[in-house]
């Protein structure tokens, strides 16, 4: 597992007017795995924009402002039962950079419809503090962290 690199990568926690959070579950796996979008960056890519384009991608808006940033690259491994499996079966796990951002327009511009091979079949708003329940294991100190970085931006429209 050591031998493989990290996949860069970029997050997003998009907060609602209320302080909610847009969590969305998986399409391609048979469990209900929710998560925050969250993409790889392309070559010359800088992750401010990175994150922008990926949740226009992911889930079909662009109706949102960056808040702030986690400052450190923060990394997951995979576990083993996914190494060989997930990420292409090139990468051990990924190199994240994480943004809040604040989403601007109503829940009908939550699209998850317009990639003709959706990542996510269903979307949710949920309490910053509930994530590192909600996702998958590996996940869990990341969006822990996330919740320490990122609660000072649920009053962003207040």
């Amino acid at each position: 597992m050591s031998d493989l690199p990290y996949r860069r990568n970029v997050g997003a926690v998009l907060f609602n007017r209320a302080g909610q959070v847009l969590i969305a579950r998986r399409a391609d796996v048979a469990t209900d795995a929710w998560q925050l979008p969250q993409g790889g960056l392309d070559d010359g890519e800088e992750p401010a924009e990175a994150v922008l384009r990926e949740l226009a991608e992911e889930v079909g808006t662009a109706e949102a402002r960056i808040l702030g940033e986690v400052p450190d690259w923060l990394t997951y491994d995979l576990p083993p039962e996914l190494l060989g499996k997930a990420l292409r079966g090139k990468y051990r796990g990924q190199k994240q950079r994480w943004y809040a951002l604040g989403f601007t327009g109503d829940d009908s511009a939550i699209r998850l419809d317009l990639d003709p091979h959706p990542e996510f079949n269903a979307w949710r708003w949920a309490d910053l503090e509930a994530l590192p329940d909600i996702v998958v294991a590996f996940r869990k100190p990341i969006y822990a962290r996330l919740v320490v970085e990122f609660s000072q931006y649920k009053d962003w429209a207040r």
